[in-house]
């Protein structure tokens, strides 16, 4: 009887203990959670309708065009200042506009000014950071304007465009696409006295350089040696090198019928011979043997242009070939324009620097075309040939609008008289010209 009364004793006790450290550690826990949400409403409260309002419009694009904020940065991780964020930004949003209105208004290169254009209003879009590594516009610009690979595959398609034919048919024309290159030397002399000897410009022998390449009136390669010699001005030089490229038929003709008289203008070129497939097929091979040999620094561009343009001649390719010619340098114009727009941001471009270049590349321009006409008049008067001077514009490598301007100027001139496929000889020619000048800036400057 002790016994049961003993182990029924025994089992209460511990029944009561037991469910007396239950009510303890519920008790304790909702004390906790009520000391925690105590601690919460210490630290956060309900925000009110215009609060909530107040934090969004801080958030949007008229905030931030309107009120500056201190120590922002771009993607970059450089320091934007007040007019950047505010007025800078609405002015690059009108620029890109303008080149909206040229390339669909006037027509003035399109597939270029377009990419280039929308890539810039992007790039001045706040609190987005598109131009950041980890961007839209900054994967696309490392990925193939950082390392210069979008250019190269631009030359590769122009190389399978081009017909080197009329070069080939009359060599001597060949002369004029390396006399139009002087308007990149002498700009570039210029530009560096400029800098040394006067306040106007603050320019670095290798800024003179990228600068100068736009004489060339070549887009892809002023990009090239942008990015490896002053990758900051890109933004500036490309817009001057594509814009300039774009205006070949309002810039090119004043000087053409300034420095030509009305009986050169009229001048009738003999017609071409007609060039064998083999000739076609083996120069591409010379002209990269003696880059080789001779300037190595050119054969990434000069190496694109003529295996484009072999395997073109070779017609055993014609998949490839039409790949490069079209998918390919449509595909990579898209996001060539994109990377360079993204070096249209207020900040990049809206600096003392960018009025320099744009003057100096339309200097370079201008020399270049006239140098080349000038040395078009010089083989005239010791040709057995007549040969119109107005070719000598073609010289400068935009390919193939400068041979067409030239085209125009002698129909006006003289209607039926057809100049196109002449002029095409020296525009082909400028090409190499340009690419092989951009391999000696960046032998001596890089």
């Amino acid at each position: 009887m002790k016994k049961s009364f003993l182990a029924a004793l025994l089992l209460f006790f511990a029944l009561f203990v037991t469910q007396a450290s239950a009510s303890g550690h519920e008790a304790g826990g909702h004390e906790s959670v009520a000391v925690t949400q105590q601690a919460a409403q210490e630290v956060t409260h309900d925000k009110s309708v215009w609060e909530l309002l107040k934090s969004f419009y801080k958030t949007t694009g008229i905030y931030a065009f309107t009120t500056p904020q201190k120590g922002m940065v771009n993607g970059e991780g450089e320091p934007v200042s007040d007019f950047h964020q505010t007025w800078g930004r609405l002015i690059m949003i009108g620029i890109t506009l303008l080149l909206f209105y040229l390339a669909i208004a006037k027509g003035f290169e399109p597939l270029l000014l377009i990419p280039i254009g929308f890539g810039g209003l992007l790039a001045n879009i706040p609190f987005a950071n598109m131009t950041a590594d980890h961007g839209f516009l900054g994967v696309i610009y490392n990925a193939g304007i950082a390392n210069e690979f979008f250019p190269l595959l631009i030359f590769m398609g122009v190389g399978a465009m081009t017909d080197f034919g009329p070069m080939l048919a009359n060599p001597k024309t060949a002369l004029l696409g390396g006399a139009a290159q002087f308007g990149i030397f002498g700009t570039l002399v210029g530009a560096a006295a400029l800098s040394q000897y006067t306040p106007l410009f603050d320019f670095s022998l290798q800024d003179c350089a990228a600068i100068s390449i736009i004489g060339g009136a070549d887009g892809p390669t002023s990009i090239f040696i942008a990015t490896k010699l002053a990758p900051d001005l890109l933004g500036a030089i490309a817009v001057a090198a594509y814009s300039y490229m774009a205006l070949v038929p309002v810039i090119q003709p004043p000087i053409m019928k300034a420095l030509t008289s009305a009986k050169e203008r009229v001048i009738v070129m003999k017609q071409q011979r007609k060039v064998h497939r083999l000739e076609k097929l083996f120069l591409p091979l010379i002209v990269l043997g003696l880059s080789i040999l001779l300037l190595p620094e050119s054969t990434p561009l000069i190496g694109a242009f003529t295996f484009g343009n072999f395997a073109k001649e070779s017609g055993v390719v014609d998949r490839l070939s039409d790949t490069m010619q079209n998918a390919l340098i449509n595909i990579v114009t898209i996001l060539l324009g994109l990377g360079v727009g993204s070096k249209l941001a207020a900040e990049k471009f809206l600096v003392g620097d960018t009025l320099g270049i744009l003057i100096l590349g339309l200097v370079a321009f201008a020399v270049g075309t006239a140098a080349g006409v000038l040395m078009a008049k010089l083989m005239n008067k010791f040709s057995d040939e007549p040969i119109n001077p107005l070719i000598g514009a073609a010289g400068v490598s935009a390919v193939p609008m400068a041979a067409r301007v030239v085209n125009k100027v002698g129909m006006d001139a003289k209607p039926g008289n057809v100049l196109l496929m002449h002029a095409m000889g020296p525009n082909v020619a400028g090409v190499i010209g340009s690419a092989v000048a951009a391999g000696v800036l960046i032998s001596i400057f890089n």
